[in-house]
Order: C-alpha cells, then structure tokens, then sequence
C-alpha cells in the first residue's frame, strides 16, 4: 500500500511491517500506540522504523492513519473527562450508586 508519511511517499506491507518491527523492543510510553504482534509500540517509534526519518519531520495522525489502513490494531490518547465539582452529598449519592442531580 502506498502511503505518505512527512511528504514522502511509501510503499508498506503488513508483512514488511512486522520483519522491520521484529527485534525490537517497545519503549515506554503512554500516548498513541500501535499493537503489532502482541506488544503495543508507541506510534513514533514506529514511524521512525518504518520510515527511518527522525520523529520531528512526521506526525503520529500520519503513522496512524497508514498503520490503521494496513490492518493494525491502533489505540489514541484517551480524551480527557470533564471535571465535575460535586458538593458531599452528592458525592455520597454517588458512591451510594443513586442519580446525582445537578
């Protein structure tokens, strides 16, 4: 499949994805990831296998988008949940498992 990554054309396999992943361990990380075989990469280091450009020149939408339309398993950064300030007793309404009224 051809897909363009940092303004350069590609040519990925899923195949040819996972022999480049191969050997290599997952760093640390807690934004977007990609599972490839059975550990989870972070999006940009991936990126920088498959393509081997540095990790500024690309974006993680890229590598996403290409690694999604190959089949691979993505994960996002979860969005983050609005903040409710409830008063204790709706707080305790909660916790007693009953509706909380605003």
């Amino acid at each position: 499949m051809r897909c363009v990554i940092a303004r350069f054309p590609f040519d990925l396999t899923k195949n040819g994805v996972l022999e480049s992943m191969k050997g290599i361990k997952p760093e640390p990380g807690s934004g977007a990831s990609v599972i490839i075989g059975r550990r989870h990469y972070p999006v940009k280091q991936v990126g920088q296998v498959i393509t081997r450009q540095d990790r500024r020149d690309f974006s993680a939408a890229e590598v996403l988008r290409a690694m999604a339309q190959l089949g691979f398993t993505c994960r996002a950064l979860p969005s983050a949940a609005p903040v409710r300030n409830l008063s204790p007793l709706q707080q305790a309404s909660a916790m007693l498992g009953t509706p909380v009224s605003v």
